[in-house]
């Protein structure tokens, strides 16, 4: 059983001794075993190396199972590992979009989240779905859930000249006057990052909005450009 090989495969690797901190600093009800990055995603390259799914539905059932019924945290970080196992990139289509509107509302923290929205969300936009993933986005910008917006506003984030502006600015602008830190800190964040491509239209940009930017957003986007 898969979970069960992964669960073995992580405890050797893991080292007890980083557990309590990781989760401390993670704010996480979850446990942790203390299995650092590098050696999580050799153990999942190993063991997903060695599974096979007849379909694509298969391999959704296989990360979700790993996602719902996880007891560890690493155990959810492998499961975004298998979401882009370069084996079943194929699969990867909207059809998979509803498994990652689960992970992200019951992940409902940055470490989960950031991951998906930036390398797997993004990923859609900038393949052919992008006109459907860019109205999905704008939908998410004005959800309830606080981490469906902030994963509207990162999509983008390493699109650099391929940054669609209008969708930026679209996702940003429904959060403005948010006082979440984690909406106001994903602002600050993208724009800084767009701000290598374009410093002139970041500048612009905060100017414009200065009075609805939070301290935090503003000093954020010109972090790297001054203001």
């Amino acid at each position: 059983m898969l979970q069960t090989r992964l669960i073995r495969e992580l405890t050797e690797v893991a080292e007890p001794a980083r557990a309590a901190g990781a989760q401390a600093y993670m704010r996480s009800s979850m446990p942790f075993l203390g299995v650092a990055a590098t050696p999580l995603r050799k153990v999942c390259r190993r063991v997903f190396a060695e599974e096979t799914f007849s379909t694509a539905e298969e391999w959704r059932q296989a990360v979700l199972s790993l996602w719902r019924e996880a007891r560890y945290r690493e155990e959810r970080y492998a499961a975004i590992e298998l979401t882009g196992a370069k084996r079943f990139r194929h699969w990867q289509d909207l059809r998979t979009l509803p498994m990652y509107e689960e992970m992200i509302v019951t992940g409902a923290w940055w470490d989960y989240v950031d991951a998906i929205a930036i390398h797997r969300i993004g990923e859609y936009l900038l393949r052919d779905e992008r006109s459907r993933m860019s109205r999905t986005m704008r939908r998410w910008s004005v959800d309830s859930d606080l981490w469906k917006r902030r994963t509207s506003i990162l999509c983008q984030i390493t699109f650099k000249k391929d940054t669609d502006l209008d969708l930026l600015y679209d996702c940003i602008e429904p959060s403005l006057s948010s006082r979440e830190f984690f909406l106001r800190k994903a602002i600050g964040w993208a724009l800084r990052q767009y701000a290598w491509t374009d410093p002139k239209e970041v500048k612009r940009y905060v100017r414009r909005n200065a009075s609805q930017l939070s301290p935090l957003s503003r000093r954020e986007a010109l972090k790297n450009i001054g203001g």
